[in-house]
């Protein structure tokens, strides 16, 4: 059945101008936490450069952030996704530390990114709050 706006019964509202702020940047939380990863991934390979023998311990780590990672990307749809990120992102600092100090240089290269991540959401909110974003602007026909 239609309704008067001529969409049928049921069928979502149309997004608001400018978009959810939200939603837009989860999209992008989740390709920097793929990203990362693949880094954290990576370091399995330079592991045994660190150390004589790679513990088991060190492997399962590492295997388990770069892993968790994939599986937190996911979440980024879920309110407590950013949390779950966050969260990651200090694991990876610590487990840089005490693992492999390439690593730990890498987790703090990725706060920064995080940081940047977070202070462009902040903005973007602020702008969208404010009715400064181009997408929310009238245009004249």
């Amino acid at each position: 059945m239609w309704t008067v706006s001529g969409r049928p019964e049921g069928a979502a509202d149309p997004p608001e101008p400018g978009g959810g702020v939200d939603r837009s940047i989860r999209g992008v939380f989740a390709a920097a936490l793929g990203l990362e990863a693949i880094v954290v991934g990576l370091a399995l390979l330079v592991l045994p450069k660190f150390t004589e023998a790679p513990s088991g311990a060190g492997i399962a780590i590492i295997g388990a952030l770069a892993v968790a990672m994939l599986v937190a990307a996911g979440l980024q749809r879920r309110p407590w996704g950013l949390a779950v990120a966050l969260l990651l992102q200090a694991a990876v600092i610590v487990a840089g530390f005490v693992l492999v100090p390439a690593l730990g240089v890498m987790g703090v290269v990725f706060a920064g990114v995080w940081a940047f991540l977070l202070w462009v959401r902040h903005d973007v909110a602020r702008r969208q709050a404010a009715g400064e974003l181009p997408a929310q602007q009238v245009r004249e026909q």
